[in-house]
C-alpha cells in the first residue's frame, strides 16, 4: 500500500510539474493571441482581459495595410524551401561516409567537424558576409540560404541514425551489384526517414525565424522575409502592441501547422539521435 501511495504521489507531482511548465511556456503565446484581438480601449485594462469583451480583427487587417505581408510570406517560403532542401540533402550526403564507410581518420574528421559548434554564430558573420560579397550573392535568396545550407547539428543527427542501419542490408545490396551511391539512396537513406523529417522541422523553424542574417545580407525590402519585414511595423515613435501581436500570430501559424503535421517524425528522429 505504501509503495502504491508513493507511486501515485510521484505521478501526481509529475503531472502538476508538467502542467505548470506547459502553462509557463504557453503564457506568452496566449497573451499575444489575446492582445491581437483587443481594441485600443482594453490593451492596458486592469485586471487584464484574457478574453476580450469586444474581439476585433482590425489588428490583422492593419498588418496587411501597413506592410506587404503576402510578399514577405512568399519570400520566406522561397528561402525556407531552399534551406530545408539544402539541409536535408547535404547533411545526408555528408553524414553517410562518416557513419557507414570505412576509412582512416574518420572519427578524427568527425571531431573536427564538431569543433565549430564552440564558436558562436555571431563570430562567423564577418567571414560569411565577405564570402557572400565575393560570390556576388549579396541581396539574393541564395545569399541568405548558403551560409547555413548544411549545419553541424544536421550532420550529427543524420550520422547517429545511419549508425542504426544494419550492415547486412548494405552488404546484400553490394553483392547484388549496387554501387555505393545506390546503397546510400536505395537502402540507407529510406531507413533514416524519421531523422530527415526531424532535420526538416529544425531547418524550417530556423529559416522561418531567421532575422539577423537576412537583415545583413538583404538591402531590398522586396526580398525581406517576414521576420525582417515585421520589424518595420514597430518604431520608437509609434508603438502598436495590438498590430504587432497580430503579426506575431500570423508568423507563428505556419510553424505550428508544420510541426503538427510532422510531430510524429520529429519525436522519433530526436529520440533516435539521443539514444544512439
Amino acid at each position: 500500500m505504501k509503495n502504491n501511495k508513493k507511486k501515485i504521489l510521484r505521478v501526481v507531482f509529475t503531472y502538476i510539474l508538467l502542467i505548470g511548465l506547459a502553462l509557463f511556456f504557453t503564457f506568452p503565446f496566449l497573451w499575444v493571441l489575446s492582445t491581437s484581438f483587443k481594441g485600443p480601449e482594453n490593451v492596458f485594462a486592469w485586471p487584464p482581459e484574457w478574453i476580450p469583451k469586444k474581439p476585433t480583427i482590425e489588428n490583422y487587417v492593419a498588418v496587411f495595410k501597413k506592410v506587404p505581408m503576402a510578399k514577405y510570406f512568399l519570400n520566406t517560403f522561397i528561402i525556407t524551401s531552399l534551406g530545408v532542401v539544402f539541409q536535408v540533402v547535404l547533411a545526408s550526403l555528408a553524414a553517410y561516409p562518416l557513419a557507414r564507410l570505412k576509412w582512416k581518420g574518420k572519427d578524427l574528421v568527425f571531431k573536427f567537424i564538431l569543433l565549430p559548434m564552440l564558436i558562436p554564430m555571431q563570430g562567423a558573420l564577418i567571414v560569411n558576409f565577405i564570402t557572400i560579397i565575393k560570390l556576388n550573392l549579396y541581396n539574393s535568396y541564395l545569399g541568405v540560404v548558403l551560409p547555413s545550407a548544411v549545419t553541424i547539428f544536421g550532420i550529427f543527427l543524420m550520422r547517429q541514425h545511419y549508425l542504426s542501419v544494419p550492415a547486412e542490408l548494405e552488404d546484400a545490396a553490394r553483392i547484388d551489384g549496387c554501387n555505393e551511391f545506390q546503397v546510400f539512396w536505395k537502402i540507407s537513406f529510406p531507413l533514416v526517414r524519421p531523422a530527415t523529417s526531424a532535420l526538416a522541422i529544425f531547418a524550417f523553424t530556423a529559416y522561418w525565424n531567421s532575422f539577423l542574417w537576412p537583415l545583413i545580407v538583404l538591402n531590398s525590402p522586396d526580398k525581406y522575409p517576414v521576420q525582417v519585414g515585421l520589424a518595420q511595423l514597430s518604431s520608437a515613435f509609434e508603438p502598436n502592441f495590438r498590430v504587432a501581436s497580430a503579426a506575431i500570430v500570423l508568423v507563428m501559424v505556419p510553424i505550428l501547422i508544420f510541426f503538427y503535421l510532422t510531430q510524429k517524425f520529429f519525436i522519433e528522429g530526436y529520440k533516435g539521435a539521443i539514444l544512439k
